[in-house]
């Protein structure tokens, strides 16, 4: 029988010991943000959409489409440019995300630009609002059948009940003139804003918002480039203020509002806050009785009411459950949310989104 030997005393056994795992402090979770948050946001976003109107209104006639798009998405790219001096913006992990990515900041922020820029050329900017402002009726009856977020009864009210009120500003405001190419440009670009809402809130379980927003506008102004002899052109006789006005729209209504989408939309389900936009209409009317002086008629006053009313009453559930404070996770969470991104060092599905990634 043999015996382990012994080493004398004072000598090191050159058997080594089994290396005990190293044990590292926690990463502190990140603190979640309160869930009126998104809510906060998607309001800024649409009083800084309905500001887009006006702006457009007073002085966008200086620009063609494509200029007016390259210009505004140009202002909003320089406006980024501190996040990615910063490292803000990470780069998509996979070929297929950053297609994904390319393809829906083209789509978004050059085409929709431009298709509803032309748009407003042909037809009156209330016509071209109850056109466009179907696109919240789509995402709410798409994201509810494809992207599992459920269809109810009191979404769907809401928004027929604000679409009766844009409705009735088209009519109260309308020049009478309608273009069927305006009409037909209305439409695709309502499509087209319904698209890109769907496509975003999936991708952003493989991709933070800001790095989304950030390399979608990018990507939109690429796409404008080609407009950039036009927009020299027309530089050189437009007045200063259309000037001001159009990168406004860049800085703010582009650039600020669409990082404050992506946010509020990785944390509340796509068809309820597209819905949201249906004020749009009525703060236009609003802001362009109090900034330009223009009563609205009295059908119009009706429809900005319902626009708000609609609305309302489609988010309501959601912002008042917002309001009474943060859930527990047992108490699980609004169908279609998404929780806040995990902190650095945490696996790759936490940190994109929180769900396992699959491939877009």
């Amino acid at each position: 029988m043999r015996t382990a030997p012994t080493s004398a005393p004072g000598t090191v056994r050159s058997a080594r010991r089994p290396r005990r795992a190293r044990r590292t402090a926690p990463v502190p979770p990140l603190r979640a943000s309160h869930p009126a948050l998104p809510w906060v946001a998607a309001l800024a976003v649409m009083v800084m959409w309905a500001s887009s109107f006006i702006v457009i209104r007073a002085g966008g006639s200086d620009f063609s489409p494509g200029a007016m798009s390259l210009l505004r998405i140009g202002s909003a790219s320089l406006a980024l440019v501190p996040l990615l001096l910063a490292k803000r913006v990470r780069a998509p992990r996979t070929r297929r995300t950053w297609l994904a990515v390319l393809a829906w900041g083209i789509t978004w922020f050059a085409v929709y630009s431009i298709v509803l820029n032309a748009s407003e050329q042909l037809i009156d900017a209330a016509t071209a609002a109850m056109l466009v402002n179907v696109a919240p009726l789509i995402v709410a009856v798409a994201s509810g059948l494809l992207l599992g977020e459920g269809l109810s009864m009191r979404l769907l009210a809401g928004v027929l009940v604000a679409f009766g009120g844009i409705v009735l500003i088209t009519v109260a405001t309308s020049s009478g003139h309608v273009s069927g190419v305006g009409v037909l440009l209305g439409l695709l670009a309502a499509l087209l804003y319904a698209g890109s809402v769907l496509a975003q809130k999936p991708l952003l379980a493989h991709i933070d918002s800001t790095s989304m927003t950030v390399i979608g506008i990018v990507a939109g102004f690429l796409a404008c480039l080609p407009f950039a002899p036009t927009l020299l052109g027309e530089l050189a006789s437009a007045s200063a203020g259309s000037v001001a006005g159009v990168v406004y729209m860049g800085v703010l209504p582009t650039a600020l509002a669409f990082l404050l989408w992506g946010y509020a939309l990785t944390r509340t389900p796509a068809g309820v806050l597209s819905s949201s936009s249906l004020i749009v209409p009525g703060v236009t009317v609003a802001l362009a009785w109090l900034l330009l002086g223009e009563v609205p008629p009295p059908l119009a006053a009706v429809g900005g009411v319902l626009c708000l009313a609609g609305a309302a009453f489609a988010v309501a559930p959601n912002v008042l459950a917002a309001l009474r404070g943060p859930r527990t996770p047992h108490e699980g969470g609004e169908p279609g949310a998404v929780p806040d991104p995990a902190p650095a060092g945490a696996s790759a599905p936490a940190r994109e989104g929180g769900r396992a990634p699959s491939t877009p």
